[in-house]
């Protein structure tokens, strides 16, 4: 990653002098231990003071882990549930149902690749309409028979194409998003990497949201935000520190209930340590909002998402 580099570079001129021949040379060898514990140092300055911008991009490293990961690594008893029965399957979204510590749920989830072959099959992560209508599918499956639902995050936004739009993308998201509200069984919403846009927020509102570390959730990726304020993508980076789009941000908005911290340098770097903490993030919140009375769910989610944002009247000024 961009922020990396210094790091990368210096780290390769330490792995080069330690190559040397250094048994008549003791000095140098002391030099560059204290310049291994200076590096070590920098890389723990540099994850403790991450930008929003670097959190952008750790959200997106290839190595991150994705939805069919922790769908692999935390449910059981997993049936995966495909096409729309309109149009087709749409492999950047996954739906299905499975259990959790013994308790059966539905499973959403934005789904990118893990190569170049799966990435293009799965479009980057990013779902055309058809896999927001599979995605209904299995949200009314969860309301006929009173499952849970868990709901993973992890897109740059919904397909823009001409042929997505001709399908009817933006009435898929809105159809999505209102059959979500009105869903009469707790939903618990993950992000675990990009939040871009209604891609994100379709299958992204719950009863709890809980986010990582460096995983972010916006009403725009900063690349297009940079480019409407400022005509240059390049100004991404501050574009990113605007649209208060980290997790610490949404919590102090009021719009997510939980940071998940990650291990240092990106959930990449230790999967098992990030799944060993969602799991159990998960099954609180389930318990959390086991015993809520259906209307009681639906009311507070109503509440809570029209208490998102900021407006004012300026009538009569």
């Amino acid at each position: 990653m961009e922020f990396e580099r210094p790091l990368i570079d210096l780290e390769a001129k330490v792995d080069e002098l330690r190559r040397l021949d250094l048994a008549d040379n003791p000095d140098l060898a002391h030099e560059i231990d204290e310049l291994a514990a200076q590096i070590e140092q920098l890389r723990h300055d540099t994850y403790q003071h991450l930008s929003p911008w670097d959190r952008v991009q750790i959200s997106r490293h290839p190595e991150r882990p994705k939805t069919q990961h922790y769908v692999e690594q935390l449910f059981d008893d997993v049936i995966e549930i495909h096409g729309d029965r309109a149009f087709g399957d749409d492999e950047a979204i996954f739906a299905g149902l499975g259990t959790i510590g013994g308790r059966k749920v539905a499973i959403l989830g934005h789904r990118k690749g893990t190569n170049t072959k799966e990435n293009i099959r799965r479009n980057f992560g990013s779902p055309h309409p058809e896999g927001f209508r599979k995605a209904m599918r299995v949200m009314d499956l969860a309301d006929k028979f009173g499952l849970p639902i868990v709901s993973f995050l992890d897109t740059a936004g919904a397909a823009p194409g001409l042929e997505d739009e001709e399908r009817g993308q933006a009435w898929a998201i809105a159809e999505s998003l209102a059959k979500l509200s009105a869903v009469r069984v707790p939903v618990v919403c993950v992000g675990i990497g990009e939040g871009g846009s209604g891609g994100a927020l379709a299958i992204g509102f719950g009863d709890r949201i809980m986010m990582l570390e460096n995983s972010y959730y916006s009403v725009i990726s900063p690349e297009m935000c940079a480019q409407i304020l400022y005509k240059d993508t390049k100004q991404a980076e501050p574009a990113a520190s605007c649209l208060k789009m980290t997790a610490e941000d949404l919590v102090g908005l009021g719009i997510v209930d939980e940071v998940l911290p990650e291990p240092e340098g990106g959930a990449h770097r230790a999967p098992a340590e990030v799944f060993a903490a969602v799991g159990p993030a998960i099954e609180r919140a389930l318990d959390a909002l086991a015993g809520t009375a259906p209307d009681a769910l639906v009311a507070a989610r109503y509440e809570r998402l029209r208490a998102v944002g900021v407006f004012g009247d300026i009538a009569g000024e």
